[in-house]
């Protein structure tokens, strides 16, 4: 095969594929069409003469000549991208960069505005996406150059990404502000015989560290005091408000709520109320990349000192 012949951004294409193993997928990551995208892969197909991806029920699988490919693609595409990337100053008032990065449905409502306004004031020509990455994915699409950066309870051991713990985070109880617990003083601290009495609302979503307050709820022998179970914490401010529900949430969470609603905040006994850390999670290819330096210090001025005073900088 004459490599001159290779049309090179078939490259990124392969690499995609191999990382998502979903035609359909690639071509959201790629911004492509799924058209141009199977039109792409045929045309590799057709050059390497090898099926290069075979489906299977977990999506599709590389051949043995697209594993031994893929790596090396991979590897030279982000040594590429670096390079480019990584030419002549990083300049905020004129610079157009596509900001990926990966949050919560939670980590959406708190991080995402303070963040996006500040964009808009300091890099007013730049754009910034939230991708929807499972958290066990989350290093593969930083590795792959699919995602710049993210933020939440992540806690990733791979090779080549970083970490940097922004703040530690506890649970406490939301009510609505008529709220009074059925028995003892109503006091900043429920005791954990007013919450056993107490009606309660949580929400865990799907794969995150927030199914850890259920967990901790059942070994107190509480899970019975669970009356609503809710796949995120967006309908949990007007269940606190309109019901006689305690709902359980992070500590930054609450005091959002509080600003914007008619909502009193509880201290919850120490041993309901588990800590845990946010991170700032990045791969080591980005570390002395301009730009991403930037953002990673807009990150920190935005979180860390408004943090620092109440939950502690970790």
């Amino acid at each position: 095969m004459n490599f001159r012949q290779l049309d090179l951004n078939l490259l990124r294409v392969l690499a995609a594929i191999h990382r998502t193993r979903s035609v359909t997928a690639a071509a959201k990551v790629l911004a492509l069409s799924q058209p141009a995208t199977s039109n792409a892969l045929a045309r590799l197909r057709t050059f390497f003469k090898d099926d290069l991806f075979v489906r299977t029920p977990a999506g599709l699988k590389g051949t043995r000549l697209c594993e031994q490919l893929a790596p090396a693609v991979v590897a030279q595409l982000q040594s590429m991208e670096l390079a480019v990337a990584g030419l002549g100053e990083f300049d905020p008032a004129t610079s157009d960069m596509r900001w990926r990065l990966s949050l919560s449905d939670l980590g959406e409502m708190l991080f995402l505005p303070p963040l996006a306004m500040a964009l808009r004031k300091r890099l007013p020509n730049a754009r910034l996406a939230n991708i929807s990455v499972p958290a066990e994915d989350v290093p593969k699409a930083l590795e792959a150059r699919e995602l710049d950066f993210a933020i939440g309870i992540l806690q990733p051991r791979q090779r080549g990404i970083r970490t940097e713990v922004l703040f530690q985070e506890h649970y406490v109880a939301i009510t609505s502000t008529h709220w009074r617990p059925k028995s003892g003083r109503a006091g900043k601290m429920l005791t954990l015989a007013q919450l056993g009495q107490a009606s309660l609302v949580v929400a865990a979503p799907t794969a995150t560290f927030h199914g850890t307050v259920e967990r901790v709820l059942r070994r107190m022998r509480l899970a019975d005091r669970i009356v609503v179970r809710a796949r995120h914490f967006g309908a949990l401010p007007d269940l606190a408000v309109n019901t006689d529900l305690l709902a359980i949430v992070p500590e930054m969470y609450a005091a959002n709520l509080e600003a914007r609603h008619d909502i009193r905040s509880w201290q919850l006994p120490r041993v309901a109320a588990p800590m845990y850390e946010v991170r700032l999670v990045w791969h080591v290819s980005t570390d002395n990349d301009p730009a991403h330096q930037w953002m990673r210090a807009l990150v920190r001025e935005l979180f860390v000192p408004v943090i620092a005073g109440g939950a502690g900088q970790g």
